[in-house]
């Protein structure tokens, strides 16, 4: 592939910002289908003990 393909390819990538939902206990932002690292629940249930 060329140089100029190349890089115009590459102009495209883009870094986005991580969704991120409050936890439905503690309401600390949290990842999406990610155990709250604060209080360690996932879908209403105690998941890691913290």
């Amino acid at each position: 592939m060329s140089r100029s393909n190349t890089r115009h390819r590459r102009s495209q990538w883009k870094a986005t910002a991580p969704n991120l939902v409050s936890c439905e206990r503690c309401q600390e932002p949290r990842l999406q289908h990610i155990a709250c690292p604060n209080c360690g629940t996932y879908n209403r249930r105690q998941v890691i003990d913290v």
